[in-house]
C-alpha cells in the first residue's frame, strides 16, 4: 500500500506576505545610515590614519532610534519577548488577565519614557546643552526618545484592539 499523495494540481502557492510597516521601512533606513557612517569612518581611518570619532555620537543616537523602531515592529506583529512558561499553565481567564496586565505594564513603561523623555529634551533645549563631540544641540538626539515611545504606545493599543477578546 502506497501512502504517496498525488502532486498538487495547481500552481505552487506562496505564503501570504504582510506589507512592510512604516517602522520596518524606517528601521531599514536607520540601519543603512549606521552602516554608511561606520563604513565612512573605516575608510577615512584606513586612508588617512585619522578617525571620525564624532560620528560615534550619531551612530549611538541612531541605535537608540533603531531600538524603539524594533520594539514598535515587535508589538505590531505580536512578536515581543515573553516568558510564558507559567502563563500557559494558567486557566484561560487568568491567562487573559495576565495578558492585560502585561499590556498595561508595557504601555505604562513606554508612557513614562515618553513623559520623562519629553521633560529631558525640553530641559536640554531650555539650558542649551550641546553634544560633546559635534557640539550639536543635545535635544536633537533626545527628542526622538519620547516621540518614538509614543509610537510604541500607539502600536501597543492598535495591536491590542485588533485582538479577539
Amino acid at each position: 500500500m502506497s501512502s504517496d499523495l498525488p502532486p498538487p494540481s495547481g500552481p505552487p502557492t506562496e505564503p501570504a506576505r504582510s506589507p512592510l510597516t512604516l517602522e520596518q521601512v524606517l528601521a531599514g533606513v536607520v540601519m543603512a545610515l549606521i552602516v554608511l557612517i561606520s563604513l565612512g569612518n573605516v575608510v577615512v581611518r584606513y586612508l588617512t590614519s585619522r578617525s571620525f570619532a564624532a560620528t560615534e555620537e550619531l551612530s549611538i543616537a541612531l541605535l537608540v532610534i533603531l531600538a524603539f523602531l524594533g520594539s514598535s515592529t515587535a508589538f505590531a506583529f505580536d512578536r515581543h519577548i515573553r516568558v510564558t512558561f507559567f502563563i500557559e499553565k494558567l486557566p484561560p481567564p487568568l491567562r487573559r488577565g495576565a495578558d492585560w496586565l502585561a499590556f498595561v505594564a508595557t504601555a505604562a513603561s513606554f508612557g513614562l519614557i515618553a513623559w520623562y523623555g519629553a521633560w529631558l529634551a525640553f530641559d536640554q533645549y531650555r539650558f542649551g546643552e550641546t553634544s560633546p563631540a559635534l557640539g550639536l544641540p543635545q535635544w536633537w538626539y533626545t527628542a526622538w526618545m519620547p516621540a518614538l515611545a509614543l509610537v510604541v504606545v500607539l502600536r501597543l493599543v492598535l495591536t491590542r484592539a485588533r485582538r479577539k477578546p
